[in-house]
């Protein structure tokens, strides 16, 4: 009878360290970002804990955070983790494949948990220069992220941080606001399948950095990517109406020096009657 006693305490606690625990598995791309979203909303009462292959990274006590407080956290992330207050959701930047592994969460005071298995696979070495592009101003560009769109996917277009253009499941919107409309008139355009954004008769103000954000969500987790892309728009040269110009002020010097010639020979011959 006292062993089940001792029985019936220790069960609780020991169904709330893991069983029963979401499990989810998620892949991304190296140097993307990554959210792992915990679908709850903290209070100043919750203490909430975040561990990588079961190292402590991160903590929420109240309004007090603390991220990677021993040397070994600070050497692997070196600043590329966020924490959320609101919901304690954890964000890793320019993820790298050491990064893979099992990150828990654990909300201390209910004793429930959530477990993302990350896996970072590498970017293959001939798309490793596709986030920097540099193309001559007139031709068109295509910022490709190289996903394939699921129907519930989120996915949002900045341009040094403006929103110019988003994609909600079949609907799409692009330059909604004024200042985007203005500098882009109707020389944006994004395919569904792919969320790649083509940007057409590129001219040197579009240069600069373009962020593609895309959110997917499950019936247990968000899961939100970054994916970032350099586009420098060189000069081509003179336009055609610079060329028209040019040429239209050297067809008047040729006139106006055989002008000076005709005259210069006129007055010479006369001269020569005298």
């Amino acid at each position: 009878m006292k062993n089940l006693f001792i029985f019936l305490l220790i069960l609780p606690y020991h169904g709330s360290s893991g069983v029963g625990a979401d499990d989810v598995s998620v892949s991304v791309m190296e140097r993307d970002s990554v959210t792992l979203h915990t679908g709850v909303k903290t209070n100043q009462q919750e203490e909430v804990a975040w561990y990588f292959n079961d190292t402590r990274i991160a903590r929420i006590t109240g309004d007090q955070s603390k991220i990677c407080t021993d040397d070994e956290c600070k050497e692997r992330f070196r600043d590329r983790l966020k924490l959320d207050h609101q919901t304690g959701s954890l964000t890793i930047r320019d993820i790298r494949t050491t990064d893979s592994g099992k990150y828990r969460l654990v909300i201390i005071s209910s004793g429930s948990e959530k477990i993302f298995r990350v896996a970072v696979n590498d970017v293959p070495a001939a798309r490793r220069d596709e986030k920097t592009k540099s193309v001559v101003e007139g031709q068109s560009v295509t910022l490709d992220p190289g996903v394939t769109k699921n129907l519930n996917d989120v996915m949002t277009w900045h341009f040094n941080e403006t929103l110019i253009a988003e994609i909600t499941g079949d609907q799409s919107k692009i330059c909604s606001d004024v200042q985007s409309k203005e500098r882009f008139r109707d020389r944006l355009k994004l395919d569904h399948q792919t969320g790649s954004l083509t940007i057409t008769d590129t001219r040197t103000t579009d240069s600069g950095l373009y962020k593609l954000q895309i959110s997917s969500s499950s019936s247990v987790v968000v899961v939100t990517s970054l994916k970032s892309f350099s586009i420098s728009i060189t000069a081509s040269g003179l336009s055609a109406g610079e060329i028209a110009g040019i040429c239209a002020a050297l067809l008047l010097l040729i006139a106006a020096s055989v002008c000076v010639f005709y005259f210069y020979k006129r007055r010479v011959k006369r001269k020569g009657e005298y």
